[in-house]
């Protein structure tokens, strides 16, 4: 373990919970369609991404000797099925408002199948550690600032609180398998999260235009959307251009996940779900916390 190690939290299984999303509006974020099939780009992504990521795991599983290690890749794969499970029924009611989701999830599951069969189990377990470097910055990027989250749906900002907690807390255990057995080249994981964000920006805005031509938006009115959308996801001051930093300290060669302190308001979220059992209260609670 990198002697930098400084921050940690296990990772807890919480299954059944409700987040009402059939509750939501069509554009549930502040009612703009640019941000909002944005991040229904993102979240198509998520439960055949969750199920790949297991699968890798998976694949180095028989050689971790170390119990604690082994009993936090455990509870990495429950975590990570329980997401796909939430994001399976978020992506259910995009289909009912016609989004092309068979079409999407079809791609996904061929580009996946190859990942699994033609690259060696190395590149995949580097492309999970990077992914999950990615998603454990949501956190700190969706609710650091209560203003960046401000406008969307209450059911969906739970639902996002929730799967950014966990991805928090497991953050480290992809990276620790391939630290620990993977035996991966320094240049491959180095490439894995450059390769790893080129994909996931390319097929997410890709998804939005396509959600967006679905919606109703001409050529035109799609350009436009994008034009001012794009900004506040990418631009000098924008919400992904902000933790540059984080992102950038995967480059470094002593690197490791927990070197990244949790979100001061971690703690909250996990509090009050004990106290209630209700994911959405807890998720409210956890933005209401933010600086």
């Amino acid at each position: 373990m990198n002697a930098h190690v400084q921050y940690q939290v296990d990772p807890v299984v919480r299954t059944q919970l409700d987040f009402k999303l059939e509750e939501i509006p069509r554009f549930w974020f502040a009612g703009d369609p640019f941000r909002t099939r944005v991040f229904d780009a993102l979240s198509l992504t998520f439960p055949d991404g969750e199920r790949y990521f297991i699968e890798c795991v998976r694949l180095f599983r028989d050689k971790i000797q170390e119990p604690e290690l082994q009993a936090r890749v455990a509870d990495f794969i429950k975590q990570e099925a329980q997401h796909g499970i939430a994001h399976d029924k978020m992506n259910q009611l995009m289909k009912e408002q016609g989004m092309p989701v068979e079409q999407f999830t079809t791609m996904l599951k061929k580009i996946f199948r190859f990942e699994l069969t033609k690259r060696s189990p190395q590149y995949n377990i580097a492309m999970t550690a990077a992914a999950e470097h990615l998603t454990a910055l949501m956190a700190e990027t969706f609710y650091s600032k209560k203003e960046t989250l401000k406008d969307v749906h209450p059911y969906v900002r739970a639902l996002l609180a929730w799967h950014s907690i966990e991805e928090m807390e497991h953050r480290d255990v992809a990276f620790d398998v391939m630290q620990q057995v993977g035996e991966v080249p320094e240049a491959t994981r180095k490439f894995a999260l450059a390769i790893t964000t080129a994909l996931m920006l390319g097929f997410t805005l890709y998804r939005a235009n396509v959600m967006l031509r679905c919606d109703g938006f001409d050529g035109r009115q799609r350009l436009q959307l994008f034009r001012k959308g794009l900004p506040w996801f990418l631009g000098p001051k924008g919400i992904l251009t902000a933790m540059k930093k984080e992102y950038l300290d995967w480059y470094k060669s002593d690197f490791h996940p927990s070197q990244h302190p949790v979100i001061h308001q971690y703690d909250v979220w996990v509090k009050t779900y004990q106290e209630t059992k209700d994911p959405i209260l807890a998720g409210q609670a956890f933005w209401e916390a933010g600086h």
